[in-house]
């Protein structure tokens, strides 16, 4: 059989669990027309690149599917008729990912990092952590060497006129 990959997105004033209910109809849709869902991933609430049919944010759940193109077309067809449904997209891939997705994966990268970054300060910042200005040339020595080579040019510019 055929194998999938679905996104879809559901409105943001509907609740975690409603979204899980929905996930459960879909998958139970293409179980009926003889397909299954390997893996369903919950993304959580998201900000929207732009504003769906005045959504800001939406609920993503991806979906693994083997099964044949009846059973998609058919779960596509009530995603159209759901209000709940803002978006989705299926498509066809060769193989499916048996591990988490990269969306899942990036926001896990993301939580090891700690509380540090811009707002905190941490130590990829600068801030009262130590951070990048461990590694800087201290500013007092990079004007004292400006002041010296200003000083120097100075001179000889005043020799050169002298000559004249």
């Amino acid at each position: 059989m055929p194998l999938y990959e679905n996104v879809f997105i559901a409105r943001q004033d509907v609740s975690a669990s409603q979204v899980d209910t929905l996930a459960d109809q879909f998958s139970a849709l293409i179980q009926e027309h003889g397909g299954e869902v390997t893996k369903k991933e919950h993304w959580g609430l998201r900000n929207l690149s732009f504003r769906i049919k005045k959504n800001r944010k939406g609920h993503y759940v991806l979906f693994n599917i083997d099964a044949p193109s009846e059973a998609v077309l058919e779960m596509e067809r009530n995603m159209r008729l759901n209000e709940d449904v803002i978006r989705y997209l299926t498509v066809r891939v060769d193989e499916l990912e048996a591990d988490q997705s990269i969306v899942l994966r990036s926001r896990g990268m993301r939580d090891d990092r700690g509380r540090g970054g811009r707002r905190f300060g941490g130590p990829d910042r600068g801030g009262p952590r130590g951070g990048r200005d461990e590694h800087r040339p201290r500013r007092e020595s990079a004007d004292a060497e400006k002041s010296e080579k200003t000083a120097g040019d100075t001179a000889a510019e005043s020799t050169e006129g002298d000559k004249e």
